[in-house]
């Protein structure tokens, strides 16, 4: 029996990819359509963003080197970066809290009375 080749197999290694740019286009348009002005703080972004990132990726890179985590070889680009760790799993712990971010300015935005509710003046 002869074996069976996806014909979308090239496109296969975009998956993570492909997952990490709609995460973003979901949240991202807030920042157009609301004016949430949270990519004009690059600064305060980073500063939320990087440092919890920084601990997750040496997690990942100690459980990828221990055995204990892996990535599918064919729905990642086979770029990688220090650690072993795909490229695609780099932008993971920056783009999904960049999504969060919008998601809660845009919902603030829209309800302001909520962001002073929950996160005081």
């Amino acid at each position: 029996m002869k074996a069976r080749v996806c014909k979308n197999a090239d496109m296969k290694q975009w998956s993570y990819m492909a997952m990490l740019i709609f995460t973003l286009c979901g949240s991202g348009w807030l920042e157009i359509v609301l004016k949430t002005g949270v990519l004009r703080r690059a600064k305060r972004a980073a500063l939320s963003i990087l440092p919890i990132s920084t601990l997750f990726l040496i997690w990942d890179g100690y459980a990828i080197a221990q055995g204990h985590w892996f990535f599918d070889r064919t729905q990642i680009l086979g770029i990688y970066g220090p650690f072993a760790i795909p490229i695609e799993e780099y932008l993971f712990f920056i783009v999904v809290p960049l999504a969060a971010i919008l998601t809660l300015e845009g919902v603030t935005t829209v309800k302001p009375h909520w962001r002073k509710g929950e996160f005081g003046e």
